[in-house]
């Protein structure tokens, strides 16, 4: 069966795009959870990463979005509250995912361009088996194991120490291990194994695990170490988090260190010195996956010198210096059965297939994504033709694609099975969840509901967006509490600050909230108590959960550093007003004739209708230097300095934010490091860096608590500048700001 290539994220619109990553945001919290805490995975892991990389592809389409991307740093899950908690002293990080040749080829460009290294230069990795099973750390002190944990949620992990010590393949004392030594590796069970396990089960009517990777996950975390004991797991060590002292010099000679000191390590470890002897490898265990014995999904590179590990250093859930190469994921056929139109918390409406259920890749699948309206009919978001011009109709024979590259979609259409009363699908024109206008702009492949506040789809997921994880996070207020106090007549919640006035709504000791099925004096206590304690909440987290589009937690963190406080940052916004509104009808005058420029003297008029439009408004200089301001934080740029402004400048939006902020006691940002002679420093790097990298620059001065801008103002306190600094140079010297060159730099940051 031929493969459909995916469409290319790029050609979304900014709105189709939104509405599709915010759905897919949705199901990998959920699968999250389910894998790594439930031990009950809905999904495989062919499609958790189908959709985690459909998610990331969206994210890096339109930069935007993934200031928004939440799931880019997640990972694992919570620790279940069955187990004590250990903190990971070094944090157990996820790795990267790569799904074609290519994707390897772009792995080893990006870390020769961060370290500084030519094509020609030597790079080796080491290329190992990914084995799907669940995460232990093992914690060694003078060679004795004293505690294992979990990965849990990357930070803090379940205590499982009874549990591991019954592994055979775990040793209880080490002979001639550093003082200090933290192994990690991979609980699994064979495929042998597993089915004697499964069949014990049958023998006496017990439940049937799924899959060895299940079976693996749900006998470690057995509150009784004894059916651990009984179940046949075994453990790869492939890695370390805290040492006393290094284990090698190199990656392939670290893990025959651990090989020596007694763990298992996987024997089709290799060390590649080219990304074509990457690839062989990979073929070469894709090759041999079926008759392994124990299951795994992909191959896992990694840079072998540790010292360029140490270099390249990590992002916020991944290393820089390692990736999976994950292995490709299958089709499957089945009828549509219906055409869902759900609304997102942008207003945009977004087409989901509802399928007769049917299996891909040993997991079960109901819904599918059709993207937007075009996608239905047959075309992308530029018109042109997919699928061979077919359209997708209720009714309809579908081909289902899970690869790497997107989640469950609609992939084709067997025009011999249609039936014959199927009809085009027409594209509602009004919101099905209140009946206002849904409009779909020129150049926009969405439609989006025109509703606003008064739409309860929009409104209840920007509350859920409001109470996430990552935002405000009050216990006991989740999605099913959101819904029913929305709904709720006597105390509702329709925007956030309702959740902070609803104490005082409910008088008389709960006398309202307590009477309502599911609740008693003890809940109702419980849930007004963590809305009071999320009263105290830092700026970052404030500005992230008011759902401002394309505005994400690192952006929102990156704000409140900048600005340092939530009045800082409105006065600025509506100082800037002007300004952005001024750009905005400069970019679109810029736009209309750039669709018709086609010589140089065209490209000149460009510019004269951009700086006429900025002249005609005649803007103070402040407004401009609010505004430039504004964009130049790192990270930020026009895009969100105009949602941000939008936001603000909205009435009723303004007077909810208002109330809100009324209710708090926001917190300032501290200064990642207190100690640094930059903490606190704005600075600006320009020209060629020699010894560093622009991106290992930045991460160092982030580190030490500087704002790292991408612009020069008044505000900036230090600029690099290596050769061919240019106007920014410049400007700096006629403003008297301080500038280094980048031996300065280094000599000032020394000391830490």
């Amino acid at each position: 069966m031929k493969q459909i290539e995916p469409t290319d994220p790029s050609g979304l619109s900014q709105e189709q795009a939104q509405a599709e990553f915010l759905q897919l945001q949705a199901q990998l919290s959920a699968a999250d959870q389910a894998y790594h805490q439930e031990d009950a995975p809905f999904l495989d892991d062919a499609e958790y990463d189908a959709i985690k990389r459909r998610y990331q592809a969206l994210a890096e389409a339109f930069p935007a979005l993934k200031e928004a991307a939440t799931q880019l740093d997640s990972v694992g899950a919570p620790v279940s509250s069955g187990f004590g908690k250990i903190q990971h002293v070094v944090p157990m990080l996820s790795l990267g995912n790569a799904f074609e040749d290519g994707d390897v080829a772009d792995f080893d460009r990006s870390i020769r361009s961060y370290l500084g290294l030519s094509a020609s230069q030597p790079l080796s990795f080491t290329a190992e088996p990914k084995i799907d099973g669940l995460s232990l750390s093992l914690r060694y002190e003078n060679g004795v194991l004293i505690q294992a944990a979990t990965r849990g949620d990357g930070a803090t992990g379940e205590n499982v120490t009874a549990n591991a010590r019954t592994i055979a393949d775990i040793p209880q004392q080490l002979e001639g291990a550093p003082d200090v030594l933290e192994i990690r590796g991979e609980v699994y069970m064979s495929h042998e194994d597993f089915a004697a396990l499964n069949a014990r089960h049958a023998e006496r009517g017990g439940k049937l695990f799924a899959n060895p990777r299940n079976a693996a996950a749900g006998s470690l975390r057995q509150l009784d170490a004894e059916i651990t004991r009984v179940r046949p797991l075994r453990f790869f060590a492939y890695s370390w988090g805290d040492l006393s002292t290094p284990l090698a010099e190199t990656q392939a000679g670290a893990i025959g260190r651990l090989h020596q000191l007694g763990f298992q390590t996987n024997p089709l470890t290799k060390t590649c010195n080219s990304v074509a002897e990457m690839i062989a490898h990979y073929r070469l265990i894709e090759a041999q996956r079926a008759t392994l014995g124990y299951d795994i999904d992909g191959v896992v590179y990694k840079v072998d010198e540790l010292d360029l590990q140490a270099r390249l250093g990590f992002r916020s859930t991944t290393p820089r210096w390692a990736i999976a190469h994950k292995f490709p994921a299958e089709l499957a056929w089945t009828w549509l059965e219906a055409i869902d139109i759900q609304v997102g918390r942008t207003g945009a409406l977004s087409p989901v297939a509802r399928l007769t259920p049917v299996t891909v890749g040993g997991v079960v699948v109901s819904n599918a994504t059709l993207h937007n309206e075009d996608y239905i009919r047959g075309r992308d978001s530029k018109g042109a033709v997919i699928r061979g011009g077919k359209d997708i109709r209720i009714g309809d024979w579908v081909q289902i694609y899970r690869a790497g590259d997107v989640i469950p979609k609609v992939a084709d259409v067997d025009l011999t099975k249609r039936p014959a009363e199927a009809v085009e699908f027409t594209f509602p024109d009004t919101c099905p969840e209140c009946g206002s206008d849904a409009v779909r702009e020129e150049g926009d492949a969405v439609r989006r509901c025109t509703g606003g506040i008064i739409c309860p789809a929009q409104a209840i997921e920007k509350l859920k967006h409001f109470v996430s994880r990552k935002a405000f996070d009050i216990e006991g207020l989740g999605a099913k509490q959101l819904e029913m106090f929305y709904g709720d007549s006597d105390l509702p919640i329709r925007t956030p600050v309702d959740i902070y006035t609803l104490a005082d709504r409910d008088a008389g000791q709960f006398t309202k909230l307590k009477n309502r099925p599911g609740w008693g004096d003890q809940s109702a206590a419980n849930l007004f108590a963590a809305i009071n304690e999320k009263r105290n909440i830092p700026l970052g987290r404030v500005i992230f959960a008011l759902g401002i589009r394309h505005v994400g937690e690192v952006a929102a963190k990156d704000l409140a550093l900048h600005f340092g406080s939530w009045e800082e940052l409105a006065k600025a916004l509506d100082l800037a007003r002007p300004a952005a509104l001024a750009h905005r009808t400069a970019d679109l005058a810029e736009e209309r004739e750039r669709e018709q420029a086609s010589s140089e003297g065209r490209r000149a008029k460009i510019k004269e209708t951009r700086d006429g439009a900025l002249s005609r408004l005649e803007l103070h200089l402040a407004t401009r230097e609010a505004w430039e301001d504004l964009i130049g934080i790192d990270g930020i740029g026009a895009t969100v300095g105009l949602s941000l402004s939008d936001a603000l400048a909205n009435a009723q939006e303004r007077a909810v934010i208002n109330d809100l902020v009324a209710q708090l006691n926001i917190a300032a940002p501290a200064a990642q490091s207190q100690e640094s002679p930059v903490a606190g420093l704005t600075v600006v790097f320009t020209g060629k860096l020699e010894k560093m990298t622009r991106d290992e620059a930045k991460a160092r001065a982030e580190s030490l608590g500087a704002k790292v801008s991408g612009s020069v103002s008044k505000k900036t306190d230090i600029l690099v500048a290596g050769p061919g600094a240019g106007s920014k140079e410049k400007k700096a010297q006629e403003l008297g700001i301080r500038i280094l060159d980048e031996d300065g730099w280094l000599a000032e940051i020394a000391s830490t």
